[in-house]
């Protein structure tokens, strides 16, 4: 047929190095696949997640308090708390969250305000060699990570007893991003006000308004989740899953004003 267009599509060699490429990109930052031999998987409406791209977002947070994060390994078991973790309706943006941790989209909508930022049960990893690590480098931006990793496992004592090992050594760089660590921490803990009290004593970066605007929404208090979730989709590039996460959220609470 005339003026026909053929894509001409890769051959199987060139997937294969593709994929390889990105494996071992993977690896090199610590993420490695599954520590058993059987790789999980999910039944349901749960949407599957790529680790790689989830620790990609999981840095996204510093970036914004004036700390570009270059290459950074994952912490130990990266694959494992990402794959395994419940979905969460109500998700801070901070160090070591990503926007898919919004799996079942049928949730945001009929689960009730006061269990939004409910993050399940606390991951079965061994955490403490990595976190004891850290602890003794006093290195950042590895002290947010590792804190990001307790959060992410759900194993909220620990990182309560992280946060008061290191609070009163934070450099004054990196004190607004702790801060903000601290009150995600409450957050999926499910201390609400106190994490809502923490956002609202902070500069009101693109993280810190996101959070302001997802805590409002949760709690009820729509015109400031508005007005909060609009201050940072401004702030945010429209190819960043945060903004449209943050944009979910901003029509989700026009529903609510419904």
């Amino acid at each position: 047929m005339a003026n026909e267009t053929f894509v001409q599509q890769p051959s199987l060699g060139d997937l294969l190095v593709r994929y390889l490429a990105k494996q071992a990109d993977a690896q090199s930052l610590g993420i490695s696949g599954f520590d058993a031999e059987v790789t999980p998987y999910e039944v349901g409406p749960l949407q599957p997640l790529d680790p790689k791209l989830a620790w990609d977002e999981a840095l996204t947070a510093l970036t914004y308090f004036g700390k570009a994060p270059g290459r950074v390994k994952a912490p130990p078991h990266w694959a494992q708390l990402v794959s395994g973790h419940e979905s969460v309706v109500g998700i801070a943006f901070c160090v070591g969250n990503f926007p898919q941790l919004v799996r079942n989209y049928h949730q945001i909508l009929a689960l009730p305000n006061q269990a939004a930022n409910r993050a399940g049960r606390a991951a079965a990893v061994d955490l403490s060699d990595y976190v004891a690590q850290t602890s003794q480098k006093k290195g950042f931006p590895q002290i947010l990570i590792a804190l990001g990793a307790l959060r992410l496992a759900n194993q909220f004592d620990a990182a309560d007893r992280y946060i008061a090992a290191h609070d009163v050594d934070v450099p004054a760089e990196w004190r607004l991003a702790w801060e903000n660590e601290k009150a995600a921490i409450a957050w999926h803990a499910e201390r609400c006000d106190e994490a809502r009290k923490i956002w609202d004593g902070l500069e009101p970066t693109a993280p810190v308004q996101f959070n302001r605007g997802m805590a409002a929404l949760f709690m009820g208090d729509i015109a400031a989740a508005k007005q909060h979730l609009r201050g940072a989709i401004a702030l945010l590039p429209e190819s960043s899953a945060w903004r449209h996460l943050g944009g979910l959220y901003l029509t989700l609470a026009d529903l609510k004003r419904a």
